[in-house]
């Protein structure tokens, strides 16, 4: 199973390589848009008070890969008992069924789960979520919504993390950003019109992106818990075999024993 992990582990890191630039691309171009004078209005940029929030939750469908879903589990409480008094403050997305399960045997109040993900998926694979995740804050069902996921930093670390994903700060985001090429687009019919279309894919590609990331997280968590196990069973198998042969070593020394015993008992 290591060498599996192994193989996805590199397929999931090119995917997640792949989609970078055009995610950064898509940063770039919105840094230049807010980076001009005067507010930008948009119902993806109201903050809202928020009344009701909506959770990305993104785990495997499978274990055997050490704390990767317990950990985003265990961040996910601790952050939602912080931040809220009761479940009835938030509902759930939860992609991967070790999370689905976990929060359906716990009385969490899960607004849709998804399972079965792709090792690979495409962007068209993951548009129904997307969509409808989006969709909750446009049609004002949600007022922030969040997501929770592995992010992949090297073979041997993931990281917990949470990304605000609507409404988008882009005071934060991005008038500061170093992405900005002032300049060196023009847009027609104009700024709002333009966000109009890159605001919603925005979002959505930073679902789409976290699950690609989550992914590859998994693979990783999987690929060192499969080797860790590989390891520790060459190492019972090598103290068993010692005992073995310690064994049966002492039942030989014991037969000849025996054997000499009797020869010398008979003379």
């Amino acid at each position: 199973m290591e060498m599996v992990s192994t193989s996805k582990l590199l397929k999931a890191q090119t995917n997640t390589q792949k989609f970078n630039p055009y995610m950064k691309k898509m940063q770039e171009v919105m840094a230049t848009i807010f980076s001009k004078e005067g507010s930008i209005k948009h119902p993806m940029l109201e903050k809202r008070e928020p009344k009701k929030t909506l959770y990305v939750v993104i785990t495997s469908d499978s274990g055997l890969c050490g704390g990767f879903n317990s950990n985003i589990i265990r961040n996910f409480v601790n952050t939602t008992k912080e931040r809220h008094i009761s479940h009835d403050e938030y509902g759930i997305v939860a992609i991967g069924n070790y999370g689905a399960e976990f929060f359906r045997k716990n009385g969490y109040s899960i607004v849709e789960s998804y399972r079965d993900i792709p090792d690979e998926p495409s962007f068209t694979q993951v548009k129904e979520i997307t969509n409808k995740v989006v969709g909750y804050f446009t049609d004002k069902e949600y007022d922030k919504i969040y997501l929770h996921y592995n992010h992949f930093v090297s073979m041997i670390q993931q990281v917990v993390t949470e990304d605000q994903v609507l409404p988008i700060e882009n005071a934060t985001q991005f008038k500061n950003s170093n992405n900005q090429v002032t300049g060196a687009y023009e847009f027609e019919p104009g700024e709002e019109a333009v966000l109009d279309v890159l605001l919603p894919q925005y979002a959505e590609s930073m679902i789409y992106g976290s699950i690609l990331d989550s992914k590859a997280s998994e693979h990783s968590a999987r690929k060192t818990a499969m080797k860790n196990s590989t390891d520790n069973a060459g190492n019972i198998i090598d103290t068993l075999t010692i005992k073995y042969n310690r064994a049966r070593q002492a039942a030989i020394t014991q037969e000849i024993t025996e054997i000499v015993s009797g020869a010398a008992a008979a003379k």
